[in-house]
């Protein structure tokens, strides 16, 4: 049986959810294991599920309410050890350097571009193995 990744998709919005569960699939590219997602709506959620660890990536959505994917983005890399890699969806072409500020390795827009959501999931995807390896 071949190995999954898991990835972690938090918004407050199921719709934003569901858009990067289509747009990624289930393997964002060839080279890289299927995927299964864990979606979490709430900041205490995804504390929970990166505390139980078995997550590869982390997809967070910049304009998530209450707590946004940049602050949340910013609190695991301070709070989680050896924290997975973090793709943030932002709004606004603006908004890059709050991805930066945040630590995430990666940004993609929002509404989401199905192929540059994919390109940039594998990428981390990619990355998170070799890391291991």
């Amino acid at each position: 049986m071949q190995p999954t990744a898991t990835v972690l998709v938090y918004s407050d919005d199921a719709n934003t959810r569901e858009q990067v569960r289509l747009a990624a699939g289930r393997r964002p590219a060839a080279d890289v294991p299927p995927v299964e997602y864990v979606e979490c709506a709430t900041l205490p959620a995804v504390l929970t599920a990166l505390e139980e660890g078995g997550i590869d990536v982390c997809v967070l959505d910049g304009e998530a309410v209450p707590a946004g994917g940049m602050g949340v983005c910013r609190q695991i890399k301070d709070e989680i050890f050896d924290c997975p890699p973090v793709l943030l969806l932002i709004g606004r072409p603006q908004d890059a350097w709050l991805a930066t500020w945040s630590r995430a390795e990666a940004a993609v827009p929002h509404p989401v571009d199905p192929v540059l959501l994919a390109d940039a999931l594998a990428g981390l995807l990619r990355r998170d193995t070799h890391a291991a390896a």
